[in-house]
């Protein structure tokens, strides 16, 4: 059996989960998930997506978690920065991953294997309903918008509000239908831009924006699958 701990946030999970699956695969295994519900992330699995065969889960409330530290000590430990010295831009390399054929424990938040199929991971009916209400309204070109005011700073350095404006008003000219399904951390940002593009902008305006909450999780899942149905 092979064990990973995804760490960070709803997305980082997500990849470094799938990348494992694509390991599991490699090295025909099952997958355990230890899904640590915790200030970046606090909502179990469960609540989020249906129940999958690709891997099994199991929540922890705790690092100190007993279950967790028996496999985590009695395994070869497989962390970021040993992934970011052996990964190409494909994966880890063959070379190295070689060598991770034996009882082993991942814990990263890194994208680690080159993989595009989430299909193992199904919203719950509840957000898939919601998901449904909310493209419903989605016109015939949409536009994904994410902006990150408060939680990633070479984010705020690197994207600037001009810089988002620019492209959203060239994406206009390119088609003129378009409309742009925002997420934000930041309400003055989405009023400026709704004040900018009358008409053009939706969201989800009765957002949960904590992530240590279970209806805030759920929240950056509504998005994160809004998004996925457009594409």
């Amino acid at each position: 059996m092979l064990i990973i701990q995804p760490i960070g946030g709803l997305c980082n999970r997500m990849r470094a989960i799938n990348s494992a699956m694509v390991l599991a695969k490699k090295q025909n295994k099952k997958l355990k998930v230890i899904w640590n519900v915790n200030a970046e992330l606090g909502c179990p699995f469960e609540e989020l997506f249906e129940p999958t065969d690709a891997f099994t889960v199991m929540n922890i409330h705790s690092k100190w978690n007993p279950a967790k530290l028996f496999y985590q000590f009695t395994r070869k430990r497989l962390g970021n920065d040993e992934i970011r010295a052996n990964r190409d831009a494909h994966g880890l390399t063959d070379d190295f991953a070689a060598t991770l054929n034996c009882p082993l424990y991942i814990a990263t938040e890194e994208h680690f294997f080159e993989c595009h199929d989430y299909s193992a991971f199904v919203p719950t009916s509840d957000i898939a309903a919601r998901i449904d209400a909310l493209t419903s309204s989605f016109g015939s070109h949409n536009v994904g918008v994410h902006i990150r005011r408060t939680d990633n700073k070479p984010a705020i350095g690197k994207s600037s509000t001009r810089a988002f404006i620019d492209s959203m008003q060239k994406e206009i000219t390119l088609f003129p239908d378009t409309k742009f399904y925002l997420a934000t951390d930041d309400l003055n940002e989405e009023a400026n831009l709704r004040r900018i593009f009358p008409d053009r902008i939706i969201s989800n305006e009765t957002r949960d924006l904590s992530r240590d909450s279970i209806s805030g999780i759920k929240d950056a899942l509504l998005y994160n699958f809004a998004v996925v149905r457009e594409v």
